[in-house]
């Protein structure tokens, strides 16, 4: 169960239905048929219901999210393996609900996102196994080694790796607000992790 209340359009502050509607006009609502980030009511799904209980922080993280998905110089399936591997780490259920879904959208097979399901590296692919590595030692060690980052430099060069660590800090920053805020998947949905 949600920590936070649930807020609807009836219900925002000026500032609130500001970003309200940035987020649901924005490129993320129009480029994610079959992913419901929005409730009947009307309320929003994932870390948006949070960020409008703190509209100015929340347009600030949004914005953001917009540019590292939709502005990253890495591929969509780069970008969703870093994702996922956060996920998987935080074993954050909602952010691995909905970029499951994305996953696949951007041509990863269900074998790749099962590796990462595992905490392995996807066979078969050397661009997506380096950047799995890299990501999940990032994640469970705070850094990571020179071996790792030459490795995963040479794939996606220096820009490709500013935004690599940038997207894994924003969607461990995501996966503690799912986590901390119990955001559940949709209705009739299963969660991802069961331990």
């Amino acid at each position: 169960m949600d920590r936070l209340p649930k807020l609807t359009p009836g219900n925002l502050a000026p500032k609130q239905a500001e970003l309200y509607e940035a987020i649901t006009g924005g490129v993320r609502f129009k480029s994610g048929p079959g992913i419901d980030m929005m409730e009947q009511s009307g309320a929003l799904r994932g870390p948006f219901n949070a960020w409008l209980h703190t509209p100015e922080t929340g347009e600030a993280a949004q914005a953001l999210g917009v540019k590292l998905r939709f502005e990253s110089s890495l591929s969509g399936a780069l970008r969703e393996t870093a994702i996922l591997t956060v996920a998987w780490h935080w074993r954050s259920q909602y952010e691995w609900w909905a970029h499951e879904q994305i996953a696949l959208k951007e041509s990863m097979s269900p074998d790749e996102i099962a590796a990462i399901k595992r905490g392995e590296a996807p066979a078969g692919n050397p661009d997506l196994g380096a950047v799995q590595k890299f990501v999940a030692e990032l994640m469970r060690t705070g850094d990571v080694s020179d071996e790792t980052y030459a490795d995963t430099l040479g794939r996606i060069g220096n820009r490709g790796m500013a935004d690599l660590v940038t997207l894994a800090g924003y969607y461990a920053m995501i996966s503690a607000n799912l986590n901390v805020f119990r955001v559940s998947v949709p209705d009739g949905e299963e969660e991802p992790f069961k331990d």
